[in-house]
């Protein structure tokens, strides 16, 4: 699975669950990394495209 904004390739732990969130935008979910939500705190619906 890759983030929805930087791209890069997300980690899993070993029971299949992401490090990192979903976000959900127009009714769709979207992987987020702990990376850039750390970056983008406050506007992560605005970078996601």
């Amino acid at each position: 699975m890759k983030c929805s904004i930087c791209n890069k390739k997300i980690e899993k732990t070993f029971l299949n669950k992401i490090k990192g969130a979903y976000i959900i935008k127009n009714s769709k979910r979207h992987a987020v990394c702990s990376e850039c939500q750390k970056k983008y705190k406050d506007n992560i619906s605005q970078k996601i495209e």
